[in-house]
């Protein structure tokens, strides 16, 4: 995928801030000018092209033409929708308006490569790169066009290459200069001296026989130190890419209430039980192994819930890193006096998803318990923008109140499990029909003239929850708008934004920084724990496996009794 897809996708799904927070600070919503296109996207592009620049000179003030990522992400639905002449004709738009943008000369490249037209890709291209010497998309590209048969490494190729020792060191110096020159965070977690102190250590780990498979898990835990829920590898999806299935720990497990449970005996069945508990792995006890893992686990703050949650995605690629990659498994059991040896995989499912708790295929969803006057309304994403899809986002938190009024519901559940943020307008728009008053949300006052819900309000939430699902959940709290119930948020008041991709020059490692910060008026001076629950609750093992929704279920139990 091209860089620049990367950086403007990674952002518009985990952006916390972005236009939410310009308009909401200025108090002035600007239209954006991309939507107007896409209303008009009937017209032909050279009348689109001249309705903008009629509206750039007529109504400057009224539309936001300063968004160069609104006006990117539509030429790339031109793009995308096998439209590249229309996908051109904006990206030339987008050139000629923002001259000193690399990713203008980037976007410019790649449609002429999907046009065919190799010399004026390879032109915008080199330019790009010229503008931004860290742009590898460009790099890459470039190479690409200048030599179309030069064979690039397969992941697990990758996995056993290995560099020099003065290439990985520079690396590490580089990883650690651009964390702290790109996110506005990186040392408010952790000091400046333990910071490099870590880097150092990591450079007298290297040896002429250490492999990028090794180099990457030392990346891995640098990146975490910085406690950024917005700075990561891609979550573990390129370490998880370069093993072979035989490295795979062989055995699907969850992390609960500090045990460790085999959930999937997968080419095991004959030796080990569902629900065993394991209590060791190669002589190692499990709980040290789940400390080492958490170490490479990006979260915000010094919240445990995401750490626990990703683990239970990827621990049959996160254990082999954390042994070193061994060539067999032996495993203790508790209540079992011998260890047992381990078949090896034959297959791997990675990230393994939790099923025990029913999700909806759009995120949004309403239910109504009607023997409570109860309703539960799901949202597993605040996903939606202003430039693209809020519209959908707001229908529906208007449709759904709408129901829940005339049903005259006494009780409102907000199940906001799974959900990874999204865009302010979501939350300050889902707020609104929770509170009848003004209410702050990042330094101005929001008035507010929907009427707010008048019942009693139950909040669901986990460690999942993070960016705008933070701020939402802060203003929940300071607003003591209900009961909170579940596991600690993973996020809270404070949340980084936006991602920059960069990769280090010799081993080529692909990594994601955050590039803003911003944090919510709150009375709550925490900034390092996620948002807490009122009634703490977690699904215990059997529930898990019996697919037993422990937390909506004793949710909907303490509305029961309350009545």
């Amino acid at each position: 995928m091209k860089k620049i897809i990367l950086l403007i996708m990674v952002s518009i799904i985990f952006c916390c801030k972005n236009i939410g927070q310009n308009s909401s600070e200025k108090g002035i919503q600007k239209k954006s000018i991309s939507m107007k296109l896409k209303e008009n996207n009937h017209l032909s592009i050279k009348k689109q092209i001249e309705l903008y620049k009629k509206l750039k000179k007529e109504k400057l003030n009224e539309y936001n033409f300063e968004n160069e990522d609104e006006l990117t992400m539509y030429a790339y639905s031109y793009l995308w929708g096998n439209q590249p002449k229309n996908a051109l004709a904006i990206f030339l738009l987008i050139a000629e308006q923002f001259p000193n943008s690399a990713n203008a000369y980037d976007s410019l490249g790649e449609v002429y490569l999907a046009l065919g037209n190799k010399e004026l890709s390879l032109f915008n291209y080199t330019k790009a790169l010229r503008m931004n010497p860290d742009n590898f998309n460009a790099e890459d590209q470039i190479e690409l066009i200048r030599n179309p048969n030069k064979k690039t490494l397969t992941p697990s190729e990758k996995f056993n290459k290995i560099y020099t020792v003065e290439g990985y060191k520079n690396d590490l110096d580089e990883l650690g200069k651009k964390l702290i020159e790109v996110n506005p965070s990186t040392l408010k977690f952790i000091s400046k001296k333990n910071f490099w102190q870590l880097i150092e250590n990591k450079k007298a780990l290297i040896s002429k026989n250490t492999t990028f498979g090794d180099f990457i898990w030392h990346c891995n835990e640098i990146i975490a130190s910085i406690n950024c829920s917005h700075t990561s590898l891609d979550s573990f999806r390129q370490e998880s890419s370069m093993l072979n299935t035989a490295q795979i720990f062989p055995l699907q497990t969850r992390w609960v209430n500090n045990k460790l449970y085999v959930i999937d005996a997968l080419t095991n069945s004959d030796k080990v039980k569902i629900k065993d508990e394991i209590t060791h792995i190669n002589n190692i006890s499990v709980s040290t192994i789940i400390d080492n893992i958490y170490k490479h686990i990006q979260s915000q703050g010094y919240t445990k819930s995401p750490k626990r949650a990703f683990f239970n995605k990827w621990s049959t690629e996160m254990i082999p890193y954390e042994l070193g990659f061994p060539t067999s498994y032996k495993i203790k059991i508790k209540g079992n006096r011998f260890p047992i040896a381990l078949n090896k995989a034959k297959k791997t499912i990675a990230p393994y998803e939790d099923t025990s708790i029913q999700k909806h295929k759009n995120n949004l969803h309403l239910d109504f318990i009607d023997s409570t006057k109860t309703a539960v309304l799901t949202i597993s994403s605040f996903n939606y923008y202003v430039w693209n899809n809020l519209n959908e986002f707001q229908n529906f938190i208007n449709n759904s109140f709408k129901k829940i009024n005339d049903k005259k519901t006494k009780n409102l559940v907000l199940d906001l499990r799974f959900n990874g943020g999204g865009s302010a307008e979501s939350s300050i728009y889902l707020l609104k029909h929770l509170v009848d008053k003004p209410f702050t949300y990042f330094s101005k006052s929001t008035h507010n003239n929907i009427k707010g819900f008048n019942g009693k309000m139950y909040f669901i939430i986990d460690g999942n929850g993070e960016s705008t699902t933070g701020h939402f959940m802060s203003k929940v709290k300071e607003l003591n708008l209900g009961k909170i119930i579940g596991e600690e948020l993973g996020s809270n008041h404070f949340c980084t934004a936006g991602q920059t991709v960069l990769r280090l020059k010799n081993t080529k490692l692909v990594y994601y920084v955050a590039n803003t910060a911003s944090s919510l008026h709150s009375k709550f001076p925490f900034d390092y724990l996620g948002v807490q629950p009122d009634i703490f609750i977690t699904q215990p093992i059997d529930d898990y496996l019996n697919n037993y929704d422990t937390v909506r279920i004793q949710t909907l139990n303490l509305i029961k009794n309350e009545k």
